[in-house]
C-alpha cells in the first residue's frame, strides 16, 4: 500500500508535469534539446530552491541543524530561498553560502533564458 501510494505521488509531482511540458513543447515545434535543458534546469530550481528554504528547519534530522544547540530559531523565506536563524537578540543570520545561491539563480536564469527563447522562436517561424 505504501508502496503504490509512493509511486503515485512520484507520477502525480514529477512524471505528470514533465510529460505535459515535453508534450507541449514538442507540438508547439520547440527543438528537443531545449526542451530538455529547460526540464533540467527546472527541476534543479525547484529542488535548489526547496533544499535553500528548508536548510535550517530541523524536520529530518534535528542534530544536524545549523540552528541545534545555539538556542535560536529557524525562520524560512521562499522567495528568494534561504534559510536563517533567528538569535536572541532579534537577528538573522543565514545559513546558506554564495554558491549554493548561485546554484539557483543560475538554474533559475536558465530555465527562464529557455521559455524565452522558445517563444521568441515561435513567433519568428509563425
Amino acid at each position: 500500500m505504501n508502496n503504490s501510494l509512493l509511486l503515485l505521488a512520484v507520477l502525480a509531482v514529477f512524471v505528470t508535469p514533465t510529460a505535459l511540458v515535453w508534450l507541449l513543447g514538442r507540438r508547439a515545434g520547440v527543438p528537443r534539446w531545449m526542451l530538455l535543458v529547460f526540464l533540467l534546469a527546472g527541476w534543479l530550481t525547484v529542488f535548489a530552491g526547496w533544499a535553500l528554504s528548508q536548510r535550517a528547519q530541523p524536520f529530518l534530522f534535528p542534530d544536524t541543524s545549523p540552528c541545534f544547540g545555539t538556542r535560536t530559531t529557524p525562520v524560512s523565506q521562499y522567495f528568494p530561498p534561504d534559510s536563517f536563524c533567528r538569535h536572541a537578540d532579534g537577528e538573522l543570520r543565514t545559513v546558506n553560502g554564495p554558491d549554493a545561491k548561485l546554484a539557483f539563480w543560475a538554474a533559475a536564469t536558465t530555465t527562464v533564458v529557455m521559455a524565452g527563447t522558445a517563444v521568441v522562436r515561435r513567433r519568428r517561424r509563425v
